[in-house]
Order: structure tokens, then C-alpha cells, then sequence
């Protein structure tokens, strides 16, 4: 049997997958259920094969969490994305003159795959391959509000809200509240929330084939001004839809 024209079983483990991924990387049997719309049986029969193969694993709790499978795929991925996305990194630097990065969703964080850096001696020195935590950054917040709150609140629940310096947001009530901010205006923010003296403006890539990315610009805050970040927001709103166009074209290859 086929759906959406492919094949229906291999939709249900891609669904399951990435309704693991939404929900911050951990869920129940019943969870899944919930989320998919599938029977439990056929819920159970996708996760016992995606357990044998490694793309799950099962937890003493009869949780199940992304397998470690799943590492050496998504490293050739970001590899290949990363790369063809330097030419529009580097449109940003030519445009705005700071350091212009490429993140996606990591588990619980965001990892940086690509970075195109700023012309100025004094830069941002965030290398590529290089794991932050979602709410004390403006990659990660565009990222947690591609998430639903369900999904945000398990990652807060898992690993809390930890003070990077005296801007970040430290409780769930303020998380929540800034990335409805984020999903209402269309980018994100960090005001020297993760190091002080920087500042970074972040849009998500969104799109039904491109999920959980993100892209940004950060600098010093002497140079990143309320009016470069109004400048700088059409831009990387404009290089994130030229970054989807890109990756769905290497999906369609």
C-alpha cells in the first residue's frame, strides 16, 4: 500500500521520527499514538523495527529516545548542506559585515553547520560543529519556535533553563512567552543572553520539506545596532527562503 504517494510504512516510521524529533527527542508509545494518529499496535510494530535497526532506542522507563543511528546520517547531511550554503552565508557578510551562521536542531541543542565570518578583525569566533543551548541563543529560539509548546516544555523539563549570563531567560512562563514574540514577528533575538558583549538576530527556515534551521547573524553589540538588525532581518528572511529552495532541490535530485 502507498500513501501520499510513496510507500505507507516507511511514512509511518518518518512520521514517528520526526513526532520524536517535535517532542524534544523522547516520548511515550502513547505519545506517539497521540501525535500520528496511528493505531498503537502499528505503533509498537514501527518502534520495535526502528529499535532493531538503531534509529530508536528503548529506555528502562519503556520510553523511546533517537537511536545513534541516526548520528552518522545527519552528520553527511549537515556536511552537504553546510557547504552548499556558503554562498549565502557569505551574501550576508558582504551586505551586513558580521559574521553570518548557518544552525540546525541537534536533540536538546543547536549545532552550527555552517558559518560564513565577518570581515572585521574583532568577530565571532562560533566554529562550525560547535553545540548551544536553544533558549540562550537567537539560533536556538528560532528554533524552539518551530517547536509546539508540548515539545519545549520536555526539553525545559529535561535539561532547565541554566543562567548563561544575567540576560538569559531562566523561567518557562519567559521562554514561552518570547517565542510566541518570535513566531508572531518572524525572528528571534539574543540580547547577550548566552555571552555578554553579543548580540544576534536569527530567522527559522521554514518550510513542509525544510525543518528545525535556522539562520543568523551576530556581532559585538557596539556594532550590532537596533538599525543593522532592522536591516539585517529582510536579509535573512530572504537567504532563508533562498536556503529552502536550495535544499529542496538537492532533496528532489
Amino acid at each position: 500500500m502507498t500513501s501520499q504517494g510513496g510507500v505507507q510504512s516507511l511514512h509511518r516510521a518518518l512520521d514517528i521520527l520526526e513526532t520524536v524529533a517535535r517532542r524534544g527527542g523522547r516520548v511515550t508509545v502513547a505519545e506517539v499514538a497521540e501525535s500520528t494518529a496511528l493505531p498503537m499496535p502499528t505503533v509498537h510494530r514501527v518502534l520495535r523495527t526502528l529499535v532493531e535497526r538503531g534509529y530508536m532506542r528503548q529506555m528502562a522507563n519503556r520510553s523511546y529516545v533517537l537511536g545513534y543511528r541516526l548520528m552518522p546520517l545527519a552528520s553527511v547531511a549537515n556536511a552537504t548542506v553546510g557547504a552548499g550554503a556558503s554562498p549565502v552565508l557569505a551574501d550576508l557578510v558582504t551586505e551586513l559585515g558580521e559574521t553570518a551562521n548557518l544552525a540546525v536542531l541537534a536533540g536538546e541543542e543547536a549545532e552550527y553547520i555552517a558559518q560564513a565570518p565577518s570581515r572585521y578583525a574583532m568577530r565571532m569566533f562560533t566554529e562550525v560543529g560547535r553545540r548551544v543551548e536553544l533558549h540562550s541563543t537567537g539560533v536556538g529560539k528560532a528554533l524552539l519556535a518551530q517547536l509546539d509548546d508540548v515539545a519545549i516544555d520536555a526539553i525545559v523539563g529535561r535539561g532547565g533553563l541554566p543562567a548563561r549570563t544575567e540576560h538569559t531567560l531562566t523561567t518557562r512562563l519567559a521562554l514561552l512567552a518570547e517565542v510566541d514574540l518570535i513566531r508572531r514577528r518572524g525572528f528571534a533575538l539574543d540580547e547577550q543572553e548566552q555571552e555578554i558583549g553579543v548580540r544576534c538576530v536569527a530567522v527559522p527556515l521554514e518550510s513542509n520539506v525544510v525543518t528545525g534551521m535556522a539562520v543568523s547573524v551576530s556581532g559585538p553589540v557596539t556594532r550590532m545596532t537596533d538599525e543593522l538588525v532592522d536591516r539585517a532581518v529582510p536579509l535573512l528572511q530572504s537567504a532563508a527562503r533562498q536556503l529552502v529552495t536550495d535544499m529542496v532541490g538537492l532533496v528532489s535530485e
